[in-house]
């Protein structure tokens, strides 16, 4: 059994191009699938987020229509009152990387928010990257890589190809317009190779030791690949 870590967005809203606050958090299928894969398995997870706080789950990530049906929609509700770490995350600040063998980042607008301007989430970021540690990061977690930044400026992960939360998809879910900036774009500029698919479809890539998923639907064959890189 390994110990995974699993690194939440402490937000629940995302300020939007206007002052808007957007109500958010994370998104219940990337952090339900992934944990119910890896508990599982057999493997142990810890929570964490910026400041310790309880991270607040996207409500509207509840609702049946993004769930194919009420029916889904419940048991997603059911899988986050089941995941009792939620409840007790630790602080970002106070995690050391040693004790874990695979680092996961679910999505959300959350992250868009707080983790991609996190310092302490960059320096895990770079040190999970460096020491080749599995890293896996879903939908708009993707957020979180542009705080990894090294001493002289440059993005860890420039130059790595990856998945993330489209602009398409963006437009289509009706954000795209009054959002300050997009998350394709960012990391397109950051130097990330971002290899976008059809919207919405499972869509994952993995170079190195990074393993990242364009989508909600992305989350369960992401845990796969993350399951194969812990034996």
């Amino acid at each position: 059994m390994s110990k995974i870590l699993f690194v939440l967005t402490g937000a629940d809203r995302w300020t939007l191009a206007d002052g808007t606050p957007h109500p958010t958090g994370f998104w219940a299928e990337e952090a339900v699938v992934p944990y119910r894969a890896l508990k599982a398995a057999g493997h142990e997870i810890v929570v964490a987020t910026p400041g310790g706080v309880v991270p607040p789950v996207d409500r509207a990530s509840l609702a049946p229509e993004v769930n194919g049906g009420q029916e889904r929609a419940d048991e997603m509700a059911r899988g986050l009152e089941g995941m009792a770490e939620l409840r007790t995350p630790v602080k970002l600040s106070e995690v050391d990387l040693d004790d874990f063998a695979a680092v996961f980042y679910p999505g959300g607008h959350g992250p868009m928010e707080d983790l991609a301007v996190d310092a302490e989430s960059g320096r895990l970021l770079v040190a999970a990257l460096d020491s080749g540690t599995p890293l896996a990061v879903v939908c708009h977690g993707p957020a979180a890589l542009l705080a990894a930044v090294r001493a002289d400026g440059s993005n860890a992960f420039a130059g790595y190809r990856a998945a993330a939360f489209t602009n398409a998809e963006e437009i289509q879910g009706g954000l795209a317009e009054r959002a300050r900036w997009l998350l394709q774009d960012r990391l397109t500029e950051a130097g990330v190779d971002v290899r976008a698919a059809e919207p919405w479809a499972p869509h994952v890539v993995v170079d190195r030791n990074l393993i990242t998923g364009q989508n909600p639907a992305s989350s369960a064959p992401v845990a796969e690949e993350l399951l194969k890189r812990l034996g």
